[in-house]
């Protein structure tokens, strides 16, 4: 292990630990390589994964089991039951307070996932805006009468930007979107801040060329329908799936939800689970491409063996965060 003791405590000649951000697409490897570096530098993983924070999502969040983490602690997984909304105000809080703690006892903190609001959430000198009841509460009714397609549709003559990130089937981030342009007389996007960390921040990008990238997404979702997501999702509906805002619209158990209530074959379910992750891993590259922080590892160093070397190099130097 690269500047770490026996004890696991970060020797005297190592750099100070800084917070590094694993960023990118689904399936681009991202798990993988935050385990690496929180192995070589003395760190630990916190998740920035916003669906693997709900507890016995496992198969279709691609979490890793005990194994695959290496005896790397992980923190932020498994904290939710599935019937919770997610609220990027309250990962915030939390997800800085493990920051905070690993910085204080000389550990490196190594964010990873794809969720960009989450991201910038934990790292970035970023405040949310209040909730209004009444708007918000108009906004779901006309939410459960019209569709999300169709408040979609208002949000891309609103907010532009923020419709191109978010995807239309995502009622909950469409009416929030609505509700902080309500309350703020502003683009939902124009509320968040320029890039400004409050940490000392080294944010890597993995990077896979798309035809590839989307050969492993529909790899993944073939090993997880193997490895039993219907059934995962069959227990987790008798838990209240169905009911909760937030996680019955994640990729892959949107779909088999809909299979089981009758709405589509499981095959259909299977193709439109591979269409839908496509599209999001092209939204999360575009949401990560706008931030001029993000050091990108090219798809050659991945094909080489080349990612964890550089990654470490680039964690190793000083970077501007």
């Amino acid at each position: 292990m690269h500047g770490v003791c026996e004890t696991g405590t970060v020797s005297s000649a190592a750099p100070a630990p800084r917070v590094i951000a694993v960023v990118g697409p689904t399936a681009a490897g991202k798990s993988d390589l935050g385990v690496f570096l929180a192995k070589e530098l003395g760190g630990e993983v916190v998740n920035a994964d916003s669906m693997q924070l709900y507890r016995g999502m496992d198969i279709g969040t691609a979490k890793l089991t005990a194994e695959e983490r290496g005896g790397v602690p992980h923190h932020l997984l498994d904290i939710w039951d599935v019937t919770v909304t997610a609220s990027v105000a309250e990962y915030q809080r939390l997800a800085r307070a493990e920051i905070d703690r690993l910085l204080a006892a000389g550990r490196w903190p190594v964010l990873v996932g794809g969720s960009g609001l989450y991201v910038r959430g934990a790292v970035d000198n970023l405040e949310f805006p209040g909730t209004d009841p009444e708007v918000r509460a108009r906004l779901e009714d006309e939410l459960a009468v019209r569709g999300s397609g169709a408040l979609h549709a208002r949000l891309a003559v609103a907010d532009p930007e923020a419709a191109a990130a978010i995807l239309p089937s995502n009622g909950r981030r469409i009416v929030r979107a609505l509700e902080v342009i309500e309350i703020t007389g502003k683009p939902f996007t124009a509320n968040l801040p320029g890039h400004d960390s409050v940490y000392d921040t080294v944010q890597i990008g993995v990077d896979v060329d798309r035809p590839e990238l989307d050969e492993r997404i529909a790899a993944r979702v073939d090993r997880m329908w193997e490895t039993g997501l219907v059934d995962e999702v069959r227990a987790l509906e008798a838990r209240g799936l169905r009911e909760g805002r937030t996680a019955s619209r994640a990729l892959g158990y949107q779909q088999v939800l809909a299979a089981l209530a009758g709405e589509c074959t499981e095959d259909e379910a299977r193709a439109e689970t591979v269409r839908a992750t496509k599209r999001f891993a092209r939204r999360q590259d575009s949401w990560f491409r706008r931030d001029p922080r993000v050091h990108w590892l090219s798809g050659a160093a991945h094909a080489r063996g080349e990612l964890p070397g550089r990654a470490l190099s680039l964690v190793e130097r000083p970077v501007t965060a």
